[in-house]
């Protein structure tokens, strides 16, 4: 009996320590699906996102829904260091609890009091080994402790570094293309105000964003359950209102050529598809309902009135659905797990960005004194 549990003991610290190898040191995606870290998070998101879509206003569920990445988190790092010293603690009573206590040995307790002492390495001397096999198991616990202790120290800020960069972009976004982001919204503001060589420096720039994201959420799955700082601004948000852009300036924009947007399409479809894989979504098929036919024709007039025309006719429809139908049911997919609302593709009538968006004591009132304001904001970010 005690050999089987012995084995059942170091099993699950191999276990636990393969899991920590996957999540912090391995830079690359892992393929298996069973896993520790992916049960830890889809146990506890399926309640939280329950309790998230009961939470009808938009500012609570967001500020609800933020406090589980970082939750999650934590509840992994206590998952493991359990796992290690419940493990550790097995061992030792398989070995027939080979201690010394001035206070009597209270059975696998102590050797939880034991293994979870030396696992954080403090030290105590209380409770101590007498044999050989107990000393050795005592000796690489504690080397295991500190070892864990130093990949966590390493890892949460090369988490929020990652994060960081991820945000930066999608905040800058907010100047460029309306909050929530659209597509027509970030070609028109670009067309009346910074060009066409403006707009391909974007698409370069959200090109490597698309790459960076793609790199770190796979390495660090957790990051795609960290949210942005506003309500109407996410990653899948940023994403997506660029693969939306790129779409239209494929399909034929006049005086935007399509090359930039080509290579800048590609990259931001890959790290769709890749980290819908990884999330265990499927393509979900409702995805046309974003861009209903009806509202093709008004989208063709802002473009028009902004002074980039799309291409007409059947080719070009047919372009556009080819294009919608490569990323589109990806992202809804990520859209309903995370909770993440997808951009529109049209701007909204009342919508306000997120700059302008908090009080202060010299508002300007008229359209054109907005402009100007908005134009002030985007040439202090440029510089």
């Amino acid at each position: 009996m005690r050999t089987l549990t012995m084995i059942g003991a170091v099993a699950l610290i191999l276990i636990v320590l393969w899991d920590i190898f996957e999540t912090i040191v391995l830079p690359r995606r892992v393929i298996r699906h069973v896993r520790l870290t992916g049960l830890v998070y889809e146990s506890t998101w399926a309640p939280w996102s329950a309790i998230g879509r009961m939470i009808h206003k938009g500012g609570r569920r967001e500020t609800f829904l933020s406090l589980y990445g970082p939750l999650a988190l934590l509840l992994l790092l206590f998952v493991w260091a359990t796992g290690l010293i419940v493990g550790f603690a097995t061992i030792q009573w398989s070995l027939g609890s080979q201690l010394v206590s001035p206070y009597g040995h209270f059975g696998f307790i102590t050797d939880l009091y034991v293994s979870g002492t030396t696992f954080f390495t403090l030290g105590l001397g209380d409770v101590v080994p007498n044999a050989g096999l107990s000393r050795a198991v005592t000796v690489i616990e504690a080397g295991v402790g500190f070892g864990i202790l130093a990949l966590v120290i390493g890892y949460l800020p090369v988490l929020y570094q990652a994060f960081s960069r991820r945000e930066v972009s999608i905040s800058l976004l907010d100047a460029r293309a309306g909050s929530p982001p659209s597509a027509v919204e970030l070609l028109r503001r670009h067309m009346r105000d910074f060009g066409v060589e403006a707009l391909t420096a974007q698409l370069r720039s959200w090109e490597a964003w698309a790459a960076e994201l793609m790199e770190s959420q796979l390495s660090y799955p957790s990051l795609s359950y960290f949210r942005s700082q506003h309500e109407h601004q996410s990653w899948l948000a940023g994403l997506t209102t660029i693969l939306d852009t790129c779409a239209l300036i494929i399909v034929g924009v006049d005086g935007i050529p399509a090359q930039q947007a080509r290579l800048t399409f590609a990259m931001a479809r890959h790290a769709a598809v890749d980290l819908s894989q990884v999330s265990g979504t499927k393509p979900d098929e409702h995805c046309h309902i974003r861009l209903p036919e009806d509202a093709v024709a008004q989208l063709r007039e802002l473009l028009e009135q902004a002074g980039a025309p799309l291409r007409e006719g059947p080719d070009a429809d047919a372009k556009l659905t080819e294009l919608r139908k490569l990323y589109e049911p990806y992202v809804f997919a990520l859209s309903h797990r995370l909770l993440m609302d997808l951009p529109p593709w049209l701007p909204g009538d009342d919508e306000v960005d997120a700059w302008r968006s908090s009080p202060w004591e010299f508002a300007p009132q008229t359209d054109e004194d907005l402009h100007a304001s908005q134009l002030q904001a985007l040439e202090f970010g440029a510089k």
